[in-house]
């Protein structure tokens, strides 16, 4: 059992019949009343979003986790396939259980959350960032830079992102993979 004081981001908890991961919390100290912890909750099966708001003290049921790496193999459908780089065991999991699929480049390698009492896959940890190729955006317009004009790209991976208008097609981006957004132009 846990306490709310042991919420940090990443953190499994049974809850309403289901496994929740923590992906956002605020620890709330108002001047009157009690403390309380505001948290965001991703469910690993169905991957539905909810807040919900927890009273100090609470008590959780937290459950238990190994993590593995994994290396991304290719999509099939809605199953995604991995390889275990230390074994190298393949497992297939749901889309449902990536956060930013549409970020995911064949090769890269992810942190895989494991239900330690049955084994099953929770989650998926992408890396903070990724490098991707820019394989089509427009042109940027001279003379268009009053405030941080950006303009839509397309990478390798299908994702489209804004990106600041210097950005050509073939140059390679690093993506923040938790927010999605363009972070950097990388030099070979």
């Amino acid at each position: 059992m846990a306490t709310t004081s042991d919420i940090r981001n990443g953190l499994c908890i049974r809850y309403n019949h289901d496994i929740f991961k923590v992906i956002e919390f605020l620890h709330v100290k108002p001047g009157k009343g009690p403390a309380f912890v505001r948290t965001k909750l991703k469910s690993v099966t169905t991957g539905k979003v909810i807040d919900n708001t927890f009273s100090a003290g609470h008590k959780l049921e937290d459950v238990r986790v190994e993590t593995h790496k994994f290396q991304y193999l290719y999509p099939e459908g809605d199953l995604y396939h991995f390889m275990n780089v230390e074994d190298y065991t393949q497992i297939m999991l749901n889309v449902n259980a990536l956060d930013t699929p549409d970020l995911l480049k064949e090769g890269e390698v992810v942190t895989i959350l494991i239900n330690s009492e049955d084994g099953m896959p929770l989650s998926v940890d992408m890396p903070a960032s990724v490098i991707l190729e820019v394989t089509a955006t427009e042109p940027g317009i001279k003379g268009n830079t009053a405030t941080n004009a950006t303009k839509p790209a397309t990478v390798e991976t299908g994702a489209t992102i804004n990106v600041p208008l210097f950005i050509n097609e073939g140059d390679k981006i690093k993506v923040e993979t938790d927010k999605g957004t363009y972070k950097e132009r990388v030099k070979e």
